[in-house]
């Protein structure tokens, strides 16, 4: 999956010029409910403007009177963020770390045009969906050796009991040579025998559990 298939367009974003007073921006945080905006210079992104920057920006003025520095501060000087960003034909899982200190990545084009967003609200919907999180089944976690087709042979269990696979993921285990997986299934009355081959085949069931 790439960033393209889940951003949000610039049509589909609340952004601000460079030269929008602080004001003016605050008021639209507020008024669409958004804990940030990317800040537009023409066609280039120049950074983001946060409820938290803006007062951090506030106490560290020169300026003592709010009313003064926020009708008088444009969001392009306090924008920051502007070295992150995200190219759209980027593999979806690189977001996940660059929205660690930011609500929202700008996403740009092969010309560093702006082009949209990704919120971290985005970011954990299509976890969400990865995970299966949003269709009840039934979760099963499991260890497994580093072994060579591994995922292929639990694909093969899964079939030959018609088991439907929600979703599957691995994990690293630390200083050991085994993966963890999780695996979400539909609920189905082979449950208890699926259990025992997979056991059968070196899957040491850890967990097993109805979400």
């Amino acid at each position: 999956m790439y960033v393209r298939s889940a951003m949000k367009t610039i049509r589909e974003t609340v952004y601000v010029n460079d030269d929008t007073k602080l004001n003016e921006t605050l008021e639209l945080l507020k008024e669409r409910e958004i804990d940030g905006v990317p800040v537009i210079k023409g066609n280039k992104y120049v950074g983001i403007v946060t409820f938290n920057r803006i007062y951090k920006a506030y106490f560290k003025s020169d300026i003592t009177d709010k009313d003064k520095f926020l009708n008088e501060t444009s969001a392009g000087e306090i924008a920051y963020q502007k070295d992150v960003t995200v190219d759209q034909e980027a593999v979806f899982e690189t977001t996940l770390l660059l929205a660690k200190n930011a609500p929202l990545i700008a996403v740009v084009d092969d010309n560093q045009n702006f082009i949209g967003i990704i919120t971290r609200s985005d970011i954990l919907d299509q976890f969400q969906s990865a995970f299966g999180m949003r269709k009840p089944g039934i979760r099963i976690a499991f260890a497994s050796s580093e072994t060579e087709g591994r995922i292929a042979r639990l694909a093969k269990i899964a079939k030959n009991f018609h088991e439907n696979i929600i979703s599957l993921s691995t994990f690293d285990e630390t200083n050991q040579n085994v993966r963890r997986i999780v695996m979400k299934i539909e609920k189905s009355e082979n449950l208890d025998q699926f259990i025992v081959k997979l056991e059968q085949n070196g899957f040491k069931v850890l967990d097993i559990k109805e979400v």
